[in-house]
């Protein structure tokens, strides 16, 4: 069984200032801002919501499909794929465009300045679900706009389940377009922070969401996840890291949990710690592709963590 990973692909430049904004940036002079910030650690990080799924997915031994639109500078994230054996049979190349880039500078109190330029992915609708391709299953995560509306409407034209994972794009949709996802979608997973969000948009409470699909997924970091599914509340424990070194893409390291457990028609209690513990694997390392865990290994580690296999 493959599955079709709808969304972004993206560069990651990630640098360190090694102060603290606030000693650099006078508040009385924040209408005229002009700083320079010194950064002597950088590193580029391949990234993108459909990227991080794919590649997590693959390292648990399915096929995955990122279906993505990316541009001209893509050369090197292309070897990285082929490297790692990923498929690159649905992305687009648009040759006038770059493909999406953040850049990230964080200080040492832990803030951030980001600036995202999306490139390619705001192009993300010239990418069509297939019909006819022995896709079973898919996930419409954070890409352009209209892509995100139109590929939802397709894997449904297509008779695809897929998952609804709107991530940093939800602010992007208002309460009726929301709800028509979650119309559209088979399942829903979403953070804490999303899940109030989309209550607020949609006056939908998290049962109400669960009653229109197979399952809402709710994840809340260290405090694990939550997955409301027939009228029941499941409490997911989380994992533990061996390390707590970089957060950034363990989000879609657990959907590539979620997509292995309805790939291998596994139960909700089964699926949601394994989701948890792709998550915690992620964290113990910089960067959101640079963890590179056997599938046995994961499987060991399931058992050290949770008992019993999958």
């Amino acid at each position: 069984m493959s599955a079709l990973i709808c969304g972004s692909m993206a560069f990651d430049t990630i640098m360190v200032f090694h102060d603290q904004f606030k000693n650099h940036i006078m508040p009385d002079k924040v209408h005229m801002l002009n700083v320079c910030f010194l950064v002597p650690n950088l590193r580029r990080e391949f990234g993108g919501c459909a990227g991080n799924i794919a590649y997590n997915l693959h390292l648990l031994g399915e096929e995955a499909l990122p279906m993505a639109t990316v541009g001209k500078d893509f050369g090197p994230y292309a070897d990285w794929m082929s490297e790692k054996g990923v498929s690159q049979q649905y992305l687009l190349t648009l040759d006038d465009d770059y493909t999406g880039q953040a850049y990230i500078t964080t200080d040492m109190d832990d803030n951030q300045i980001t600036a995202f330029h999306p490139g390619a992915m705001g192009r993300s609708e010239l990418n069509r679900v297939p019909k006819d391709a022995g896709i079973k299953l898919g996930i419409v995560s954070p890409d352009g706009r209209d892509g995100m509306i139109q590929h939802a409407q397709q894997f449904v034209e297509a008779g695809i389940p897929f998952i609804f994972d709107p991530g940093q794009g939800l602010p992007m949709f208002d309460g009726d377009e929301l709800k028509a996802f979650i119309e559209q979608a088979t399942w829903v997973t979403v953070n804490d922070y999303e899940a109030e969000m989309m209550q607020e948009k949609t006056g939908l409470s998290p049962h109400e969401i669960a009653s229109q699909v197979e399952a809402l997924i709710v994840t809340k970091g260290a405090q694990g996840s939550l997955i409301y599914s027939q009228g029941k509340r499941l409490d997911i424990p989380a994992a533990k890291a061996s390390a707590v070194v970089d957060p950034t893409g363990c989000g879609d390291a657990y959907r590539a949990g979620l997509l292995y457990g309805l790939m291998n028609d596994l139960d909700w209690d089964t699926t949601g710690r394994i989701a948890s513990l792709m998550g915690a694997i992620k964290i113990a390392h910089a960067g959101t592709q640079n963890h590179a865990p056997s599938l046995a290994d994961i499987k060991v580690q399931y058992s050290e963590q949770f008992g019993g296999s999958f």
